[in-house]
């Protein structure tokens, strides 16, 4: 792995955080921890972490709370573990600038491939232009997609929308984030709206719309878009 790279763990419960610094020293990280919100906020700067995991039952703030916090000085990656496990916490963790949450009890292994996956891409943009995901292959100097090397013909929105899954391959994206980047403001509340467009990308890129591998659908939440092979 080269450098090893610093994750930052706030969380309250050190069985948690025990758990986490073997899977993830085990995997080549560095790992720096905290047990509540006034100890975590400096470490974000002292330990300049490549990544922060962070609990949202902290014993002193919330987690949202310290999220806007961090939020206000840097865009290090933040993926939430929680037992909090309803729409409404995963939205607003999500809304608050997290980059991905987990409930907890957690899969070691999906934790790190998902810490994978946002560690890639925190790192700069690569100049080429040319996305591959699957047999599907987007050139956005030319804006032409293809699927198995045929040309497929998307309008100006689904373009804009698998932009948008492109640049966050991985992430899950919400149904607000989606129509404010998308449409504005005014449209936050029209899900059914960017429901109709997504079902024409899986119609056009999927191989089975009604079984997607590529974007798939976080329930109540909004949408991930999946690498495959």
């Amino acid at each position: 792995m080269g450098i090893a790279e610093n994750i930052l763990v706030i969380d309250d419960e050190i069985q948690i955080r025990r758990l986490l610094k073997i899977t993830l020293e085990n995997s080549g990280y560095k790992v720096f921890e905290a047990a509540d919100a006034k100890s975590g906020l400096p470490e974000v700067a002292n330990c300049r972490p490549s990544l922060i995991l962070l609990d949202l039952g902290l014993p002193d703030e919330d987690g949202i709370s310290l999220l806007k916090k961090v939020r206000e000085f840097s865009e290090t990656p933040v993926i939430i573990l929680s037992v909090r496990n309803s729409e409404n916490a995963i939205i607003e963790a999500l809304d608050s600038g997290a980059d991905d949450y987990i409930t907890k009890p957690f899969n070691s292994g999906e934790l790190l491939a998902r810490i994978r996956t946002s560690l890639r891409h925190s790192q700069p943009e690569q100049r080429n232009p040319v996305y591959k995901n699957g047999n599907i292959t987007v050139d956005f100097s030319t804006r032409e997609v293809k699927k198995k090397n045929q040309i497929i013909k998307l309008t100006a929105t689904e373009f804009s929308i698998l932009s948008l899954f492109v640049r966050n391959e991985g992430k899950v994206l919400t149904y607000n984030y989606f129509l404010k980047e998308i449409w504005g403001r005014q449209y936050s509340d029209e899900t059914q709206y960017l429901r109709v467009f997504v079902a024409a990308l899986r119609k056009k890129l999927e191989d089975n719309p009604s079984r997607p591998k590529i974007f798939i659908t976080e329930s109540g939440v909004g949408y991930r878009m999946i690498s495959v092979e």
